[in-house]
């Protein structure tokens, strides 16, 4: 802070000598945590970034996407292959890529020093209004359905999520996973205009290519998508939609065409998801003598939320559970696409379970470029659920303690700082009246003084669909397409949310399109906990009374 006080201190006493040094101005176009890893390293050090257009540019934003890279190109000589032309060619406000730290720099001394032999002295002949890293992003139901009474509601309205699609952002979904089988969670050929699977963590166009489609995928990319490495997705999505049933051998073995509900050929298993096998369930324990250990043990019945629901899976995050902020910004970028930015609503809604930490000392908090852009999607008609992050718990100094270990205040993740996004905290599986929000949960307010998290919803070893690295470690030699285990942190309770909206849509079809309405609808009906606001929100989610207040 001190550094940058000086920076600007010399820029004025520069200015009023007549001499103007632009890298003082940095930090108004370089965002500062850009800034930050470029003064780590060298000049010809490559950064992932995501340039934010001015939206108030004269001429457009179009425009100003296209100034910028024929700029980028013809000043800064950056190549075709560091420009990320999918991403950029769905996401008009931003332009994707990989600079240098040289040409970062470069990029922002012409901004200031007139881009086009024109000093921009106004703020609309800008066509650049920040430079942003590209935020790398972290991954944040047998009982807990019981808990926001979702198990009431199917029983009670046959609020089950029918026609219904909800996007899942995260590590893809295992298409093989016998739980998304039955009600052919995963086929989206049967919609009324077929959707399709898309991963944003490879390129299946190949580096530079200038003729994307980004609204067709190929199928190599949409089998990727349909492939977790990860697993953190596919638990996700099982907690929203699906649904594992043992049956009787003599009905698990009908052939598909006798099967009224059958569902996609994904994976092996029985045709139409009749399974004669129970699920297994894994669950984590811990020895006596401090280690992990494991315990299996079978159930017949696993449901999701809102089983009938269908998922869009978009991939953002690799096998080590990696991924980059633009990553999101195109997803959200093609749903807006696919529903024609609001005008015919092919995904309702779209669960986020993963984020990033977001320092309001960087910039105003909740108006990052992601939290732009779920705002954008809400104001669209879509539903987004956000998990608040695993961040409410860390390490403070004080002079009488010294270092002890504490909640944490203001520690709400992005996109999770977004205005209109439902931003879920954790709470437990069977008891949350005793144990109230879960102690590892991001807690408000938000950087600007927002209330946040906006509710709870179970998320301490949730029960869920085990794939990829996830399952691994459990399989113990059994069949991994029947595997459930349990995980905890916020990205279990987002989906909560989510289904319980999908399940709340599928009966309530009238406020399809209104996110704002249905955030209201479930904020109003929640459960109070009795604890505080910047801990649970409004409370815990109640499927069955927002189900009866309208």
């Amino acid at each position: 802070m001190a550094k940058v006080a000086r920076r600007r201190r010399m820029a004025e006493a520069d200015e009023s000598e007549g001499e103007f040094d632009p890298t003082y101005l940095h930090t108004t176009i370089i965002s500062r945590p850009l800034l930050e890893l470029m003064e780590k390293g060298a000049d010809e050090d490559r950064h992932d970034v995501v340039i934010d257009l001015n939206f108030k540019y004269q001429h457009g934003l179009a425009a100003a996407q296209e100034r910028t890279l024929e700029l980028m190109r013809e000043r800064l000589e950056v190549t075709e292959e560091q420009i990320d032309r999918r991403k950029t060619k769905l996401s008009p406000q931003y332009v994707m890529g990989a600079l240098t730290a040289a040409q970062i720099r470069g990029l922002a001394d012409l901004v200031y020093s007139g881009m086009y032999d024109d000093w921009p002295s106004e703020f609309v002949n800008r066509t650049v209004f920040m430079i942003w890293p590209d935020f790398g992003l972290d991954a944040h139901i047998v009982k807990s359905a019981a808990t926001v009474k979702a198990d009431a509601a199917q029983r009670s309205f046959s609020a089950d999520g029918s026609d219904i699609v909800w996007a899942v952002v995260d590590s893809g979904v295992d298409g093989g996973h016998a739980h998304f089988r039955r009600h052919g969670t995963l086929d989206l050929s049967s919609l009324e205009t077929p959707l399709k699977h898309l991963d944003f963590t490879n390129d299946f166009n190949g580096a530079g290519s200038t003729s994307v489609d980004p609204l067709a995928p190929s199928p190599e990319e949409q089998k990727a998508a349909l492939t977790d490495e990860l697993g953190h997705g596919t638990h996700v999505a099982g907690i929203i939609a699906g649904a594992y049933q043992q049956d009787p051998a003599e009905i698990a073995e009908m052939t598909l065409r006798d099967v009224p509900d059958a569902g996609v050929e994904l994976g092996d298993g029985p045709p139409g998801g009749r399974f004669p096998e129970p699920a297994e369930i894994s669950r984590l324990r811990q020895t006596p003598a401090g280690t992990k250990d494991f315990y299996n043990y079978t159930v017949e019945t696993v449901r999701g939320i809102a089983p009938r629901a269908k998922i869009v899976s978009y991939k953002v995050l690799d096998a080590q559970g990696a991924g980059k902020m633009s990553n999101i910004l195109a997803a959200l970028a093609h749903i807006q696409s696919v529903n024609e930015h609001g005008r015919w609503m092919r995904i309702h809604g779209v669960n986020l379970s993963v984020g990033y930490g977001f320092n309001p000392e960087w910039f105003a908090c909740g108006q990052s470029p992601l939290c732009v852009e779920v705002n954008r999607l809400v104001r669209s008609g879509v539903v987004v659920v956000v998990s608040a992050g695993n961040s409410g718990y860390g390490s403070k100094i004080t002079k009488m303690t010294g270092t002890i270990r504490a909640g944490m205040l203001m520690t709400i993740n992005d996109p999770g700082n977004a205005d209109l996004a439902i931003t879920v905290g954790s709470t437990h599986r069977e008891m949350p009246h005793v144990f109230g929000a879960s102690y590892f949960s991001s807690k408000g307010p938000t950087g600007d003084g927002r209330r946040k998290p906006d509710l709870l919803a179970p998320g301490e070893r949730i029960v869920s669909c085990a794939a990829g690295t996830y399952a691994a470690e459990r399989t113990h030699g059994g069949d991994p397409s029947r595997l459930y285990l349990d995980r905890s942190g916020t990205s279990m309770a987002a989906p909560h949310v989510s289904g319980a909206i999908a399940a709340f849509l599928s009966i309530r079809r009238e406020f399809i399109g209104q996110p704002e309405r249905v955030k209201r609808i479930f904020l109003d009906t929640a459960t109070d906990l009795g604890r505080d606001p910047y801990m649970q929100g409004a409370g815990m989610l109640d499927l069955m009374r927002a189900i009866q207040s309208v």
